[in-house]
C-alpha cells in the first residue's frame, strides 16, 4: 500500500513510452521533481509518456498544472509527443475533466502498458525550494491550466494575482 506521507514517482525511462507511476499524493510539494524529470526526458528526445494513477491518492491544482505544461510542451514537439494517463480513478478523472485537461491529454487509455521493469526507479526528491522558487512553480503551473483551458482563468484568478504579486516582489 502507498505511504501517503512519502509520495513517490516510480519511473522506467528505459522503455518507450517512458512509464511514470504515482505512489501517494501528487502535489505542489513534489511537482517540481516530476517537471524536471519530464523536461530532462524531452531534452533527450523522449516524447512519449504513460502515467499510471492507480496508487495516486490525490492531486492538487499545481500538480495538474505541471501535467498541463508537460502536455503543452509535448504538443509543440508535434505528432511524436504524447502523454497518456491510465488507471486514473473516478475522483482524479473528475478533477482532470473539471480543468479541461481531458482535451489536452489521452486519459484512461485501457491498452496502455504500465509494467515497470524491476519495480521502477524512484525519482529523488528535489531539494527544498525557497518561498520565491515555490511561488514561481505554482504560478507557472496555474498559468499552464489557463493555457490549457481559458475557463480556468476565473477559477484561479485570485491565486494568479497573489502569486504574480509575490513573484514580482522578488
Amino acid at each position: 500500500m502507498s505511504d501517503v506521507a512519502s509520495p513517490t514517482f516510480l519511473v522506467d525511462a528505459s522503455c518507450d513510452p517512458v512509464i511514470i507511476r504515482i505512489e501517494g499524493r501528487a502535489s505542489f510539494q513534489n511537482s517540481a521533481t516530476l517537471r524536471d524529470f519530464m523536461g530532462e526526458m524531452r531534452r533527450q528526445g523522449r516524447l512519449r509518456f504513460v502515467m499510471d494513477f492507480q496508487n495516486c491518492t490525490s492531486m492538487d491544482s499545481t500538480f495538474l498544472g505541471v501535467l498541463a505544461g508537460s502536455a503543452l510542451e509535448l504538443r509543440k514537439a508535434g505528432s511524436d509527443g504524447s502523454l497518456v494517463l491510465c488507471r486514473v480513478g473516478e475522483r482524479n478523472l473528475e478533477l482532470i475533466k473539471n480543468l479541461g485537461l481531458h482535451r489536452l491529454l489521452v486519459v484512461d487509455c485501457p491498452d496502455a502498458s504500465t509494467q515497470l521493469r524491476s519495480g521502477g526507479t524512484a525519482l529523488a526528491p528535489q531539494a527544498k525550494m525557497n518561498e520565491l522558487e515555490n511561488a514561481r512553480l505554482v504560478l507557472a503551473a496555474h498559468e499552464n491550466l489557463v493555457a490549457a483551458d481559458e475557463a480556468n482563468r476565473t477559477k484561479f484568478q485570485d491565486v494568479l494575482a497573489f502569486l504574480k504579486g509575490r513573484v514580482d516582489q522578488g
